[in-house]
């Protein structure tokens, strides 16, 4: 069914409320956590980023809690996505999980404001925010930093088009960007199918699947991966194997 009151969205990214944009990403990333957690969990796949529980807060209610707190900027928000993009082509293992995302986001919010936004907050208070220690968010911080090669900046057209593709592939329905309201009545048999079937039905891959490209190939990997160098791929380590070992165990306990 569409939706009764559809929200228009201004046509560029800079000048859309910072909530809708919430909304957006957190919308994309929870299909991705569906997907994902369904993915059986291994030694070598366990990260930094990895809790032992999964966190009580939604990813929206948690975005919305470090926009209010940290006054992040919207470019920001997206560079979360471009950088879940990196890291899945250079970590082939990695899965942005229930058990993964809270801890990935705080991490991409502190490192792309401390990097690249003229005012922003101390390790401290993005680690309160967060929910994390500040000794953890720095370890975060600098395996973040690794992970994606310190590769921190993309250019304004990349985030663009992130922002229309994910306003595209909204599985509520709610909103439609300005200017492409004609075209709505013309597709919403097309949009309504594309909302309603699971966002990973066409290839189960540890990195996302959503249409996120438009007419490009289907991937949502914006950058020209082949000048990223995948690590190639190796045993568990001693720590990754305790630590899935005390993990399980953790899981296994009854509630």
């Amino acid at each position: 069914m569409m939706h009764s009151s559809r929200v228009t969205l201004p046509a560029a990214f800079e000048v859309a409320e910072i909530d809708n944009l919430a909304f957006l990403i957190a919308n994309m990333l929870e299909r991705l956590i569906s997907h994902n957690d369904k993915i059986p969990l291994s030694p070598e796949s366990l990260t930094r980023f990895h809790s032992r529980a999964v966190p009580n807060i939604s990813v929206l209610d948690y975005l919305r809690r470090i926009i209010k707190w940290t006054k992040v900027e919207k470019s920001c928000l997206l560079l979360t996505l471009h950088y879940v993009d990196q890291i899945c082509a250079r970590m082939p293992l990695f899965t942005l999980s229930s058990l993964t995302c809270h801890r990935f986001i705080i991490a991409s919010i502190t490192v792309c404001s401390k990097g690249l936004c003229d005012s922003f907050c101390t390790n401290a208070l993005y680690a309160r925010v967060g929910g994390i220690p500040v000794t953890e968010l720095n370890v975060l911080e600098r395996e973040f930093l690794r992970a994606i090669d310190w590769r921190l900046t993309c250019t304004r057209e990349v985030l663009q088009e992130y922002y229309v593709n994910l306003v595209r592939a909204d599985s509520s329905g709610r909103f439609v960007l300005a200017g492409a309201e004609s075209e709505v009545e013309d597709s919403d048999m097309d949009s309504v199918s594309s909302r309603s079937a699971s966002p990973m039905d066409e290839q189960a891959r540890h990195r996302p699947t959503f249409s996120l490209l438009g007419n490009r190939e289907p991937s949502t990997i914006l950058i020209d991966t082949a000048t990223l160098a995948p690590q190639v791929s190796q045993g568990p380590t001693i720590e990754q194997n305790m630590a899935f070992a005390a993990l399980q165990q953790l899981l296994r306990k009854p509630p």
